[in-house]
């Protein structure tokens, strides 16, 4: 057997009756039952022994010659690399009513163990450093090591990035400048934090999180760790545009060279997208023929594009610190852009009408499932619904991307890019939402309570929105959520989550300062050039290299997490060498 697999012996005790073995995955929604063996009468010869899924729990469905005739049905948890017998029998020779049960021949190994270990080793740097730190406040300890890395240079490398606000945003018209230069002295460090934590948890998720499920994307609805990684990155862009904007538009920039800039920026975003990371590579050199055109820097290079252009237009001077003269101030930082708001709405009416409403040839209208065997294998060619089918007729099969996430567990047979044309309308509702914490944070400077109130309010917020639209349900919601689709639920829960997460780094690191953002700081500052470098050298040394049991979970975890160590030690040599690879 394989990894995430268990053998499984059916032993039919029935001497004139034989059956067929059928199984079903408790993760696949609305799937028939899949034959797995057919076995024969106890006098036709031995045991049936077949490989099961160890991942969900499975049932299994006995069937006789019949058609219909339903013998038995077990539902049963599998544990990785056990081996098991399921006994087919009757309670006596003349009995029809057929009993069966699932016995452990030899247990199961506990493949998250691996995982346990990884954390205590991790735990045991953590407390090395920490004690690291501790005698860093040592003086004679604290004066040699200042002396040799003197840091000073670099957080005033740092401080001068484009993308927070300090002391060089301050302008004469604003009433309280020496305040904010007294208070603002540092680069927020906790938004940097966020995005490398977010960089962090992806590079591991792309290098196969060790192979276990729930670092891998949800076959389709539903949300893993995996699902979390890439809105969060999109949620933290957003926040950054707001704050950038701000600082180059009180430097005294114009509009019209700024939006020079974010045409560029957003070029080279896509350009990087479609010939430097393009999975189609590991297929034969990039040609026209099979080149996918859809990527995460393409959706990515969108969405900035999007949501950067919609600030630039419609910001008000004095909007974002408060000085503009409101009715209602606690709406201070939704009001002065309700044409922002405007614009958002009338983008997520149309993905709700594209949705809902487009007729899809073969497909009942609005279909939101994985197709294949999913909803009983009545709708085999529509995957995604409208945007799959949106995606196949713009860009072609050829060039989008061909083996999703449901094409194991559901079967399909049509090719569906989650980084499709559709989706990225709601990947601008996430980066909007970032948006809108830079506004906040922008809108409240230095008050930190009322900082961390708004972020609450707002995750409480989108969190109702989610439970409305999802019914508190995976499967039975008005829009379930679903990474594929980038439903508008799945927009507000990894929103929700993002508000909560950037509240809590926020007061740890800018606020109490009882965390300096170590290690994920680092990559949160390099972050292009961490994301492209890990998918261009990922099948190169010491990235990657040949192993011994290619079917543990051990060994998988070992070279996923030592990649991704490797990639976040790099970017601190980066950092300590004050170089910022910036598009």
């Amino acid at each position: 057997v394989k990894m995430d697999q268990a053998l499984l012996l059916v032993r039919n005790e029935m001497s004139a009756r034989g059956f067929g073995l059928a199984a079903r995955s408790g993760a696949c929604h609305r799937c028939p039952y899949q034959l797995l063996a057919v076995v024969p009468p106890s006098e036709g010869g031995p045991s049936v022994a077949v490989a099961v899924d160890t991942q969900h729990p499975l049932s299994l469905l006995l069937n006789g010659s019949l058609a219909g005739s339903e013998l038995c049905k077990i539902q049963y948890h599998f544990g990785e690399f056990g081996n098991y017998s399921l006994v087919v029998k009757t309670r006596s020779t003349t009995a029809k009513t057929v009993y069966c049960d699932v016995v452990v021949n030899e247990s199961p190994i506990n493949s998250y163990l691996p995982i346990l270990f990884a954390f205590l080793v991790f735990v045991g740097i953590l407390a090395i450093l920490i004690i690291c730190r501790l005698l860093m406040k040592i003086d004679p300890v604290r004066n040699w090591v200042h002396k040799k890395l003197n840091p000073r240079e670099t957080d005033r490398l740092i401080n001068s990035e484009l993308g927070s606000p300090n002391t060089t945003d301050s302008i004469s018209s604003d009433p309280a400048p020496q305040l904010w230069r007294a208070t603002s002295q540092q680069r927020l460090r906790s938004l940097d934090t966020f995005r490398g934590l977010s960089l962090v948890i992806m590079v591991f998720v792309n290098y196969g999180g060790g192979k276990y499920w729930f670092f891998k994307h949800e076959s389709w609805n539903g949300l893993t760790v995996a699902d979390l990684v890439f809105p969060w990155f999109v949620f933290i862009m957003g926040t950054s545009i707001s704050l950038s904007l701000n600082s180059v538009l009180r430097w005294g920039s114009s509009k019209r060279k700024v939006l020079g800039k974010i045409f560029w920026r957003s070029f080279l975003l896509i350009l990087l997208g479609l010939i430097v990371v393009n999975p189609n590579y590991c297929v034969g050199p990039l040609s026209w023929e099979n080149l996918r055109i859809p990527g995460v820097l393409q959706r990515l290079g969108l969405t900035y594009l999007v949501v950067a252009v919609l600030e630039l237009l419609f910001t008000r001077a004095g909007a974002d610190s408060g000085t503009l003269e409101m009715s209602c101030p606690a709406l201070q930082d939704i009001l002065p852009f309700w044409p922002q708001w405007i614009f958002i709405l009338m983008l997520e009416v149309i993905w709700l009408c594209l949705t809902f409403l487009l007729p899809v040839p073969g497909c009942p209208r609005g279909y939101l499932g994985p197709g294949g065997i999913g909803d009983f294998g009545n709708y085999p060619n529509c995957t995604g619904g409208t945007a799959g089918y949106i995606d196949r007729l713009v860009l072609g099969e050829k060039h989008i991307y061909q083996h999703p996430s449901c094409n194991m567990l559901y079967q399909t047979t049509v090719p569906y890019d989650p980084e499709g044309i559709l989706g990225t309308i709601n990947s601008i509702l996430t980066a909007f939402l970032g948006l809108q914490a830079g506004k906040i944070i922008l809108s409240y400077r230095d008050q930190h309570k009322q900082i961390m109130n708004r972020f609450f309010i707002w995750s409480i917020v989108l969190g109702i929105i989610s439970a409305v639209l999802t019914k508190c349900s995976k499967e039975e919601g008005f829009i379930p959520i679903n990474k594929n689709l980038w439903s508008t639920s799945y927009v507000t829960t990894t929103s929700c989550f993002a508000f909560i997460l950037l509240l809590l780094i926020y007061y740890l690191v800018d606020v109490k300062r009882l965390w300096s953002g170590a290690p994920f700081f680092y990559p949160g500052m390099n972050s292009i050039l961490v994301y492209i470098g890990h998918e261009v050298f990922e099948n190169y040394f010491p990235f990657k290299w040949k192993m011994r049991d290619s079917q543990s979970h051990a060994e998988h975890l070992t070279q996923n997490l030592t990649a991704t160590t490797l990639w976040v030690i790099i970017s601190y040599i980066l950092y300590r060498k004050r170089i910022f690879w910036k598009i």
